[in-house]
């Protein structure tokens, strides 16, 4: 894997530095491994969901966190009180971290377990100020003086 370095672009770009830092972990996400498999899903215009297959932990051994716009979920197995002997495990059952970064303004909604699934879901609530909006356009001739006059004071 090629990695890149965006130390140039920091002394440069003004603001954009949250930007390079998620290019910079995204990077480093290769080397989570595969486990546990999840999936991502658009549940709706501005919902999603995260489902993680959590086979054989229960809720008091999970940890869903946000923090500074990074989801993580973890897992930390409690050791078996009773050794077992297995011809075959095929079941993890091993700690495990994931991270998720989140984008601006998208929250989580809650969480649950079902038949060995994890589901956190998430919307993305965009701020009134940063919906569209359409501005009302007025034909009235008084109005368009009005605009011409500030205009050609401007000038002089």
């Amino acid at each position: 894997m090629r990695h890149t370095d965006f130390t140039p672009f920091y002394r440069s770009a003004i603001g954009f530095d949250r930007l390079f830092q998620m290019l910079d972990q995204a990077s480093g996400f290769d080397s989570e491994g595969s486990y546990p498999p999840y999936n991502i899903e658009r549940t709706g215009e501005n919902a999603y969901r995260i489902t993680l297959a959590v086979a054989g932990f229960n809720d008091d051994e999970l940890k869903v966190e946000v923090k500074e716009q990074t989801l993580t979920i973890s897992g930390d197995k409690a050791p078996e009180a009773k050794e077992k002997t297995f011809l075959h495990r095929g079941i993890a059952a091993r700690s495990f971290e994931r991270r998720f970064q989140l984008a601006d303004h998208v929250d989580i909604v809650g969480a649950g377990i079902q038949n060995g699934l994890l589901n956190v879901d998430l919307v993305r609530n965009v701020p009134e100020r940063m919906k569209p909006r359409t501005i009302a356009i007025s034909s009235s001739a008084s109005e368009t003086k009005q605009i011409e006059a500030s205009e050609t004071s401007k000038l002089s």
